[in-house]
């Protein structure tokens, strides 16, 4: 009955202390700054919070700050310093800047996809003759150098629609 009465804080042996104090191995007194935000059910949190920041600065910024303030500020320092651990040299800007790239490349992708569906769809329009309308006529013959030309007249004044590549006409290389 004690063990759980001390476990609870309430016990007049040692109180529960919170995740900083366990970490730095010292008394959690009622007035701690950091026990509201470093619960002792999560002491890798503070950890973390510590070897980046280092517990001097956490609990001055956190003492600086209004109240309604501090819980913020506490998880905003847990998660910069979650992603610094895990990425000493560029930390949560890292990541920041990974989903930038994923975002880039979803929208040249898209981009691509568009213009891709826009030639489908133009093309599709070129060869479906009108319901009434009489068939085409016979090709043209090729002119002196043997190509045919892009958008060159057609006999009846009809003009060949130049296919493009996608890729040279949105000219996606500059992302």
């Amino acid at each position: 009955e004690v063990q759980e009465e001390e476990e609870e804080g309430g016990g007049s042996g040692n109180p529960r202390r919170c995740a900083a104090c366990k970490y730095l191995r010292r008394r959690c007194g009622h007035g701690c700054v950091l026990a509201p935000y470093f619960p002792a059910s999560r002491p890798r949190r503070y950890a973390n919070v510590h070897r980046v920041f280092g517990a001097s600065n956490v609990a001055r910024l956190l003492q600086s700050l209004p109240v309604e303030e501090r819980a913020q500020a506490a998880e905003t320092m847990a998660m910069e310093a979650q992603w610094r651990v895990g990425d000493p040299v560029y930390g949560c800007a890292g990541v920041i800047n990974r989903l930038q790239e994923e975002i880039l490349a979803t929208q040249c992708e898209l981009a691509r996809t568009r213009a891709q569906l826009a030639i489908v769809v133009a093309h599709g329009a070129q060869q479906a003759p009108p319901p009434s309308a009489p068939p085409p006529p016979a090709p043209s013959p090729l002119p002196a150098g043997g190509h045919r030309v892009a958008g060159m007249q057609r006999q009846g004044g009809q003009q060949d629609a130049p296919l493009i590549d996608p890729d040279e006409f949105l000219d996606l290389d500059g992302f």
